[in-house]
């Protein structure tokens, strides 16, 4: 018994120096990790009041924070990050930078709210945390803390040989990669539409959460959590529905259980008559993801919404805003009902 308990403590050992100090995977975490790092260095940078976009990829892909920032005149952050990476982590980053008067937009998808503790254990971020991160990681729950340090295995370690000396290559360097799809004020910008993926579209809609998911969802209690503290420290919280397509529409309750996190704990909620719903040629790659013209459309949307919700004067979008937004394949009565309603 003593060997086995031995061998065992050994094993570990080496799987804890390996992954916790020696193997990396630059690419398929690093990637994450560093979009994340970014968008925290430039939140930490911006004066106050500010406007932050904070969701999944539905930030990114579906506003843009180029067009509401400057119809708002605010600076301007879109956050948002992948949906699998926990909001315990995002939001031990970000609350720390926000001030009093800031205003925190959150067009959440559905997913972070129904979100499990078993989901958060074996999150993707689990592996940057315990090798880069620990100072974030030593603030989450204890169980949170076990999941990464348990979070690599035999395929994670051959993909980290092949991705280290792959991230050095000056072509797919990570921050190279990077600077091609986001800008420098965190939106995404290779959602052409020349290049969506009508493929990854033509799918079945998302089935909709039960009202029981959404109140026993662990993504809901951080989400309320994040609420409730920054709306005790006077920063304004708005939250919102994410984009999806027009087939997808949620009933009433649900909408009312999702704003009712918001407002039950400080914030309020806002949306636009459509229901952030668009035609599937909008979209790029996903029902979070609009195409750019679209990602154009929907924010000038938002931003008048935003404007209203804030009692703040809104300018109207420039011309080449306007231009671009123009060209969305779903400027249809039902898009230009949804701008002109948010004005």
């Amino acid at each position: 018994m003593r060997r086995i308990l031995a061998c065992c403590a050994i094993s570990f050992a080496i799987y804890a120096v390996m992954f916790g100090c020696l193997v990396d995977r630059p690419l398929s975490l690093g990637l994450l990790r560093l979009e994340i790092n970014q968008k925290t260095a430039r939140l930490a940078a911006l004066p106050s009041p500010k406007i932050v976009i904070l969701a999944g990829s539905n930030g990114p892909y579906s506003h843009s924070c180029v067009v509401i920032g400057a119809m708002l005149d605010l600076p301007c952050e879109n956050a948002g990050i992948a949906v699998g990476i926990g909001l315990d982590d995002v939001f031990a980053r970000y609350a720390p930078l926000l001030r009093p008067g800031d205003i925190v937009y959150m067009p959440m998808e559905l997913p972070q709210y129904t979100a499990t503790r078993a989901q958060y254990r074996a999150g993707p971020d689990g592996g940057f945390l315990l090798r880069h991160d620990r100072d974030i990681l030593a603030q989450l729950p204890a169980d949170r803390i076990l999941g990464a340090v348990f979070c690599c295995n035999l395929p994670d370690f051959l993909e980290a040989l092949a991705e280290m000396p792959m991230a050095r290559a000056d072509k797919i360097a990570p921050v190279r990669l990077l600077a091609g799809e986001y800008n420098d004020q965190g939106d995404r910008i290779d959602n052409l539409l020349a290049g969506a993926s009508p493929a990854l579209l033509r799918h079945p809609p998302r089935l909709e959460p039960t009202g029981s998911q959404i109140a026993n969802g662990y993504g809901r209690a951080l989400i309320a959590g994040f609420v409730r503290r920054e709306t005790t420290g006077k920063v304004i919280v708005i939250g919102g529905l994410p984009t999806d397509f027009d087939t997808a529409a949620l009933s009433q309750r649900t909408i009312m259980s999702l704003a009712g996190i918001y407002t039950a704990n400080g914030g309020s909620f806002a949306m636009l008559p459509n229901h952030s719903l668009y035609p599937e040629a909008d979209f790029f790659n996903s029902e979070d993801h609009l195409a750019t013209p679209c990602q154009y459309l929907h924010s000038i949307a938002i931003a008048y919404l935003l404007g209203a919700a804030l009692n703040r004067p809104v300018r109207a979008p420039a011309p080449s805003v306007t231009s671009l937004a123009a060209s969305c394949p779903g400027t249809s009565p039902a898009s230009a009902y949804a701008i002109s309603a948010a004005r």
